[in-house]
């Protein structure tokens, strides 16, 4: 694939050393003509993405592309809208109905597949033509590239969906580094996989089970802890939070909060596992047993 002229990329304002060199990298990966659209939920690595794309081609080349459904907060819809905003991108909003699968409610380990295949079938169906888009793009990383619990990855391979982090060679850490340089305000933002991450493989999706998770971790923002998972087992609630935070949620004023708003949402009965926050906990076990 040809790649973008460097001369052309000017000006990185405020770049460096090695976040300059990372910023050109990508920027060398993404297409020389056409518009790009960048596959968007407004966490670090979409939207560090964004940013470079908008840099290095310009506002009337670019489009972030969120698909809207049950599966995404409304917290986090809200504020995608606002780092896009501030990116300076177009935006543009469309519903996905991967909740019509019914593979994707079974739940399978390969639900994410499924996920994001409706995401660039809609993109490619009612997207693509209507904003002349030539190119889309997502915001694989390094790591994600090596990890065996990214089902998604292979819709991207069959929709030819581009990886310009990836194919730069950026990991999480250089990616936050170079958000940080660019002013992404997600630059730090914990990771926020989709809500039905939270549902047990073989259970099934359904709107009501992520709305309550929806809810509950919602519960848990409005007392100071902004990275959390509730599981959801039926009428229990299980919290993963990080170690620093587990002895927030036994002081006996927060913790009675806490508990009322969970069994608010639904849930009989709230847990708290010791173990702590766990990213790909569901997903990772099944394939470890496959291997």
């Amino acid at each position: 694939m040809a790649t973008t002229s460097i001369e052309k990329l000017q000006p990185w304002e405020g770049l460096t050393g090695e976040v300059l060199a990372d910023a050109l990298g990508v920027a060398q990966h993404l297409p020389t003509g056409g518009r790009l659209g960048v596959a968007y939920s407004g966490g670090v690595d979409s939207a560090t993405l964004l940013a470079v794309a908008v840099r290095a081609l310009g506002q009337d080349r670019v489009v972030a592309l969120m698909g809207v459904s049950p599966s995404l907060a409304g917290d986090e819809a809200d504020e995608a809208r606002a780092v896009a905003a501030e990116v300076g991108a177009h935006l543009v909003e469309f519903a996905t109905h991967e909740g019509d699968n019914p593979d994707y409610r079974a739940n399978g380990a390969d639900r994410c597949f499924h996920c994001k295949n409706e995401l660039f079938t809609r993109i490619g169906d009612d997207v693509a033509e209507r904003e002349g888009l030539t190119h889309v793009a997502y915001g694989e990383n390094a790591d994600d590239a090596i990890r065996i619990d990214r089902p998604g990855a292979r819709a991207a391979t069959h929709h030819q969906v581009l990886r310009p982090l990836a194919a730069a060679g950026l990991t999480k850490a250089r990616v936050r580094a170079l958000a940080r340089a660019l002013g992404v305000r997600s630059a730090d933002k914990p990771a926020a996989p989709c809500l039905a991450s939270r549902i047990p493989h073989g259970h099934e999706v359904t709107p009501q089970k992520l709305a309550q998770i929806e809810a509950a971790e919602k519960a848990l923002r409005a007392v100071g802890i902004e990275d959390s998972r509730v599981r959801h087992h039926g009428d229990i609630a299980r919290i993963e939070v990080a170690p620093a935070d587990l002895a927030t949620l036994v002081d006996d004023g927060v913790r009675d909060e806490v508990v009322r708003a969970i069994k608010a949402a639904g849930f009989a009965y709230v847990t708290l596992d010791l173990v702590g926050l766990q990213s790909g906990a569901f997903t990772l076990q099944v394939l470890t047993r496959r291997g």
